[in-house]
């Protein structure tokens, strides 16, 4: 079939305009090319597709039902031609993003709300996964990049840095208020039993909103708050001990890297709540339910309004890095350049 694909154009071109010559003259070939390649199309298929009569050439039966096939054949490859000269000069395209939920609200929708008004034209589609499982897409080409937490890569695979995020605890200022084993300047609160009947019990300030509320926001103490009020690696300790300690899963990027703080400064949970969204954990800590996990950059509105507070760490846990990846090696779509560009990712 390959080898008659010319001949199949001049096919057409007789069809079309029922004559040997003028289809000659329209291909600028000779009378007599044109002649032979449609006794090589008729040999090569054994259907004689033309008879002659007075006014040139007309179709057989055969030929007719050629034509039909040959005509939408070309009128596709017109198309085709048409469509990507549409992709050049428009800029059509589509790309394939993977990325966390988290970081698409928090973070590529600050990127893809301007990028799809400008380029309207290029289609979008969003495979929200963890960082590992868009990783293993990128690898497999499932995707074409990927908005991750900087992690371990495979050499193939290149990362662009966007923005350094941190991960923080917060809890509900009355959950704080209504921990137990508080203790006050003037000794333990009224209604809690005494120290010689709670030998175990934390020797931290009392955790009033209002503290903990000038302890807040990014970290920033105020003058007016004494050191004293700010708390010890042994405070915090207490507080994780006799706590409801809300995570995402394990295995997630995230909840490794915060592991790995706990562990390395000893804070141990009383109990552990895994859940796999990260505005759920907001949402269990703003109503209370232990301290929660999460990224302050995605938390402002929460902590803005009051509805958690973070509790500050003597220590803060390591910031970490968020950034585009993609497959450094492959070629790459004039719409995903475009992205990159719009992206200033190098």
């Amino acid at each position: 079939m390959i080898n008659n694909l010319n001949y199949y154009n001049v096919f057409y071109t007789v069809a079309k305009t029922g004559s040997i010559s003028r289809a000659a003259n329209q291909l600028y070939i000779s009378q007599p090319a044109v002649s032979k390649a449609i006794s090589n199309l008729e040999e090569s298929i054994g259907i004689a597709l033309f008879v002659r009569n007075s006014r040139g050439v007309a179709l057989t039966e055969e030929g007719t039902i050629l034509y039909d096939y040959i005509e939408r054949a070309l009128d596709n490859i017109v198309k085709g031609e048409e469509s990507l000269k549409k992709y050049n000069e428009l800029g059509i395209g589509h790309i394939r993003i993977g990325v966390s939920t988290s970081l698409c609200k928090h973070i590529l929708l600050d990127y893809l709300k301007p990028f799809i008004k400008d380029n309207p034209n290029i289609k979008v589609s969003i495979d929200c996964h963890s960082t590992k499982n868009t990783i293993r897409l990128l690898k497999n080409e499932e995707i074409d990049i990927g908005l991750i937490c900087e992690t371990e890569l495979p050499k193939n695979i290149t990362y662009s840095h966007v923005r350094s995020i941190h991960d923080i605890f917060v809890a509900n200022s009355d959950y704080i208020d209504n921990f137990p084993y508080r203790e006050t300047e003037a000794g333990l609160e009224a209604g809690e039993e005494t120290a010689d009947t709670q030998p175990e019990a934390a020797s931290y300030p009392i955790f009033s909103g209002s503290i903990i509320g000038n302890l807040i926001p990014l970290m920033n103490v105020p003058q007016s708050v004494s050191d004293s009020e700010v708390l010890t690696e042994d405070h915090i300790r207490d507080i994780f001990r006799h706590s409801t300690l809300m995570m995402l899963e394990e295995a997630n990027v995230t909840r490794t890297h915060v592991d790995n703080y706990l562990n390395e400064h000893s804070f141990h949970c009383n109990q552990l709540l895994e859940i796999n969204n990260m505005d759920l954990l907001l949402d269990f800590a703003a109503i209370g339910m232990g301290i929660a996990s999460v990224v302050r950059e995605f938390s402002e509105s929460y902590l803005k309004d009051g509805r958690i507070v973070e509790i500050p760490l003597p220590t803060p846990i390591p910031k970490r890095s968020v950034g585009f990846a993609y497959l450094q090696n492959r070629h790459q779509s004039k719409a995903l350049c475009t992205f990159l560009d719009y992206c200033n990712i190098s």
